[in-house]
């Protein structure tokens, strides 16, 4: 008789571990972060044994790392199971997840190459700031924003990094703008939806540049990323974003970047949903999405002329 503590408490604990936040993986198990924390706890009661640390952030314990990827690799084949079962998709069609302004910014941009490639096949975007649950089949593929463990199976697309920057209307002619040159204008800023993340800030940018600290700044938020990034474009001011998202804008020479640092952003990664490797589709529309994140991070590392810019891949949390 195989003994098992509460299945609820054991997908509450593993949900939380993957995303290591409990926000997260309350939005992934649709119920409340209380009822989350309530689970895991119960679990490391019955255990005897605390899993996780919780502080600013979540990490694993040492008992936490050694039962982890085991009840990972068993979800995964449950879920795997249950799509046996499911009706097959059809194999011209793809289903992605991903947030709105990637969405919007990166990838909607760049999908009429693939249809050119590939006319057969249907991609269908589902933009959102929740994450998805990839073992209920909502979603072929995922593309997320955040840290990125070394040994994640998603594959990072490149890293991404926060830089002040501003439409060219309103910057000043011969030379780069400098935050100075805005006091009549508020600061750009928008609501992160997920606050599991501990985002680059305006006040952490102004820490790191030389301005009239005398002088009043005023802040215009925006509820949603991709309403921060339209104002930009209007010239309603300048924003801190992310520099993946508005570097076509750069290229374009209609934006221009403020004198100041970059801060360090999260990574854009891909997860595979559970019928990822019945779908043959699906390994087109990745090799075809893995090459043009190459050529992107090739455009950027042209323009900076040097290697280790902003875009790079590298290997962080999830």
């Amino acid at each position: 008789m195989r003994k098992i503590p509460p299945l609820n408490s054991v997908r509450a604990f593993e949900a939380v571990a993957r995303h290591q936040s409990f926000s997260a993986a309350a939005d992934e198990l649709s119920v409340t972060v209380a009822a989350v924390s309530h689970q895991v706890r119960q679990l490391e009661d019955g255990l005897g044994q605390k899993l996780l640390e919780r502080g600013r952030s979540v990490s694993l314990t040492a008992a936490g790392k050694t039962i982890y990827p085991l009840l990972r690799d068993g979800f995964d084949q449950i879920a795997q199971a249950f799509a046996l079962l499911a009706a097959p998709k059809a194999k011209d069609t793809i289903e992605v997840s991903t947030t709105r302004a990637f969405a919007e910014r990166w990838l909607m941009p760049r999908l009429a190459r693939f249809n050119a490639i590939y006319p057969n096949l249907v991609v269908s975007i589902h933009a959102s700031e929740k994450v998805v649950d990839m073992r209920s089949a909502a979603a072929d593929l995922a593309i997320r924003y955040g840290p990125v463990d070394a040994d994640a199976r998603g594959t990072v697309l490149f890293a991404d990094s926060y830089i002040a920057v501003a439409h060219k209307s309103i910057c000043p002619a011969g030379r780069q703008a400098r935050i100075d040159d805005f006091y009549n204008r508020p600061l750009l800023a928008f609501k992160w939806k997920n606050q599991a993340l501990s985002v680059p800030s305006w006040a952490a940018w102004l820490a790191q540049v030389d301005h009239d600290s005398s002088l009043e700044l005023r802040t215009s938020w925006y509820s949603e990323e991709t309403l921060a990034l339209h104002a930009v474009e209007q010239g309603l001011g300048p924003l801190l974003c992310s520099k993946v998202l508005i570097e076509d804008g750069l290229r374009s020479g209609q934006i221009c970047r403020l004198e100041g640092p970059s801060l360090p952003g999260f990574s854009y990664h891909l997860v595979e949903g559970a019928a990822y490797a019945s779908h043959n589709s699906l390994a087109l529309f990745k090799d075809w999405l893995l090459g043009e994140a190459a050529s992107f991070r090739e455009g950027v590392l042209d323009e900076a002329g040097m290697p280790g810019n902003d875009t790079g891949t590298q290997a962080g949390e999830s």
